[in-house]
């Protein structure tokens, strides 16, 4: 693998969904850009986003937040 496919697994895989997804489920959440805290969320995208870049955040981070969580064994990457 390479060094940036590396670090973006570790990034990713550190994080802790579960709080998001017990209190955001079904809803659009926006991240700040460190990926540490909901600033915003709604029903809708661009609402999450909108209320994001007013609290101050310049490039909210949007995530839609699965109603069920369902299991997934395989990869997005070409190998």
């Amino acid at each position: 693998m390479n060094i940036y496919l590396d670090y973006a697994i570790f990034k990713y895989m550190a994080i802790d969904w579960t709080k998001i997804y017990k209190k955001y489920r079904g809803l659009w959440v926006a991240l700040d850009e460190k990926e540490q805290k909901v600033v915003a969320f709604d029903k809708k995208a661009k609402k999450a986003f909108e209320k994001a870049r007013k609290k101050g955040v310049k490039v909210p981070i949007l995530f839609k937040v699965p109603i069920e969580i369902i299991p997934y064994v395989g990869t997005p990457f070409r190998i």
